[in-house]
Parts: C-alpha cells; sequence; structure tokens
C-alpha cells in the first residue's frame, strides 16, 4: 500500500518505555537531510494511534512494553494501523515484539508479541548487556558499511514459508529483515548519526 502525504509527515515513537528521544532525533536528522517536512510524535494513548503515519517500536524491555501496551490498551489500536499498511519499523526490542515466535526466554519474561513479522526470534541471542558491540555491516539495498550498535540483541530466524526478506545478518544470525510495510532490527540504529535506515523507513511515505 503507497501512502502518499501532502501535509508534514508525522511518525510517531511508541513511547512507553526505551530508546525513544534517539529516534526523535534520528528522524530529525532524516527530514533535514531528505528536505522533507515532518514532525516526531510521543505516542501513549489510542488517540495518537490514529494520528500518524508511521509507527516505530523502539528498543528498551521488550516484556515492560509488552505489558504497558496492554494496560494502556495500544496493542489492538497497534495492529489494526500495521493492518492497514502504515509503515513500521521495530529496533531491538521492538524486533522481538514484532516477531511471530519467541525463545523459550521470550516465553518466560511473559512477553505477548504482536505477530507482524513471520520470524521466531531469539531473546539476547549475543548475550548480555557486558557483550554489548558494535559492527560495521551491510544492510541490502539501504546501506553498506552502516555502524551498527548491538545492546542485548535478538535474532531472528524465517519461520517456513516467510516472506519476510533478508536485510542484514551477522554472524550467520538473522539481523535486519523487511515484510511488506515492516522494518525490523536487531540492533539500533537510532544509536548512531547515520540516517540511512531512517530515511529508507521515510521513503515509504513519498
Amino acid at each position: 500500500m503507497s501512502f502518499f502525504i501532502v501535509e508534514p509527515m508525522r511518525i510517531g515513537i511508541l513511547g512507553v518505555q526505551g530508546a525513544v528521544s534517539e529516534h526523535v532525533g534520528a528522524f530529525e536528522r532524516a527530514f533535514s537531510d531528505m528536505g522533507v517536512r515532518g514532525t516526531v510524535d510521543i505516542v501513549r494513548n489510542a488517540n495518537h494511534i490514529h494520528q500518524i503515519d508511521a509507527l516505530v517500536i523502539p528498543g528498551g524491555e521488550s516484556s515492560t512494553i509488552s505489558r504497558i501496551m496492554d494496560t494502556l490498551n495500544l496493542r489492538k489500536e497497534i495492529l489494526s494501523r500495521i493492518e492497514q499498511g502504515i509503515p513500521v519499523m521495530g529496533t531491538c526490542a521492538g524486533a522481538v515484539l514484532l516477531a511471530s515466535e519467541g525463545d523459550e526466554a521470550v516465553r518466560r519474561s511473559g512477553t505477548k508479541l504482536l505477530g507482524s513479522v513471520e520470524v521466531s526470534v531469539k531473546r539476547n541471542a549475543f548475550g548480555g548487556q557486558r557483550e554489548s558491540f558494535e559492527s560495521n555491516m551491510n544492510i541490502k539495498g539501504i546501506a553498506e558499511g552502516f555502524h551498527a550498535v548491538f545492546i542485548r540483541a535478538p535474532s531472528m530466524e524465517l519461520l517456513p514459508s516467510s516472506r519476510a526478506r533478508v536485510l542484514a545478518t551477522f554472524e550467520d544470525k538473522l539481523v535486519g529483515v523487511e515484510q511488506n510495510n515492516i522494518l525490523s532490527f536487531s540492533f539500533h540504529p537510532e544509536l548512531t548519526r547515520d540516517p540511512r535506515i531512517h530515511r529508507y523507513f521515510l521513503e515509504k511515505l513519498l
């Protein structure tokens, strides 16, 4: 589905927990680089969901974000907007939440997945906080030599007959996919000054 935005783009960042301000800054840089008008809204209630053109589910603690989504009655509204075809991006915890299946660590945490991307996700696939790392990697069709920041990062695995397209791998682990209107990354593109992933996301609205 294509969206033709005449008014300034309104990008929503799910603002219940996690790396919210970092995404705001990344989109502001992308707007400037692209020469387009746009605003970034912090989404905290159902009314916000219906006022935005695209949504980001940021990194943070996936079980906490999942629980607050339900407390604030956001899950149904988010799924409705995803089904309508608005562009959605999940980073780190957001990638966990967008997945269709989770490993035992996801199940033990009580995280309820949105089931929007046909992948199985492994929580903390690269280790805990002390094993955080950075690496330059290629994001297919988006960016070569992108400086990716991994913090308690998950990994993904395509489900049988998955429609998701592989965008990035690291050490044979899947860390980036695109499925229809959804981008899902294991790492934190908002923690660099490189706007290419955020620009690619915005291009879905042009």
